[in-house]
Parts: structure tokens; sequence; C-alpha cells
């Protein structure tokens, strides 16, 4: 996981469950679901919190390739637990489809601890979680 300073801009490696608030206007791809706005106001991220960052990641950048059509692909760590998925790059990582760049190559990930706190405290997907051993049933 990445971050960069560019032009006057500060990009971590992790945005959070805060920045989600802080961004909600109840318009567009700004509209998050009330349920999940107040668990965040209530910090209610029970085991899905970083210990590293201490509060809830939902997304994270690195510098994995991706191209069209990626999107979604599961993101794997090191130790090939999966970790996210990927869904999109940055723009100055768009030059990547003919030239790969460490240095600018950025792609956007959604955290697999956010995925799963959704799934658990907004949207009650308990037989689901169980389905797939995150939980007992």
């Amino acid at each position: 996981m990445t971050g960069r300073a560019r032009d006057g801009q500060i990009w971590t490696p992790f945005t959070t469950a805060e920045g989600l608030v802080a961004k909600q206007t109840d318009k567009g791809e700004f509209n998050a679901p009330a349920k999940a706005i107040e668990r965040i106001k209530a910090k209610d991220y029970g085991a899905y919190a970083s210990p590293e960052i201490k509060t809830l990641p939902v997304d994270f950048l690195s510098t994995v390739d991706i191209t069209n059509g990626n999107s979604g692909s599961a993101t794997l760590n090191g130790r090939g637990e999966f970790v996210g998925l990927a869904f999109e790059r940055t723009l100055e990582a768009v030059i990547s489809d003919w030239s790969y760049d460490s240095a600018i190559n950025l792609t956007i990930h959604v955290d697999a601890r956010f995925i799963l706190w959704m799934m658990d405290k907004v949207d009650q997907a308990d037989w689901l979680l169980a389905e797939m051993g995150v939980r007992e049933s």
C-alpha cells in the first residue's frame, strides 16, 4: 500500500470511514446509506477496524497494475490472503496500458474489512457471512 503527495494534494494509503462521513452529501456517489453513516458516527467498527490506522479502512492505494476489465478482481497480499477488490486506477495510471511506472501508477481497492463491515453492521447479511466462513450461523 502506498500514498502520494502532488500539487498540494496528499493521498494517504487508506481512505477511512470518517472520510466517507466527511464527503456525505446525499447526492450521487456521495450518498452513503443512512445506516452506514449512523454506525460510523457511533464508531461501531467491531473487529473490522485496522489496528494500524485505528479506524475502519474503506479503500486503499497500491502499485498493483490493472487495466480495463480488471475491476472487481480480487486483491491478494504477499501471503495470498484476500484483502480487497480492485476497482479503479488513478488518472495518472491510465498510461499503464502502454507503460507501467510505479512512481505514478496507483490502483484503488475497496478494503475487505469494509466489505465485511457493510455486510455485518449495515446489511445484516449474517447468512452470507456464515456461508463464507466469517461467522458461525
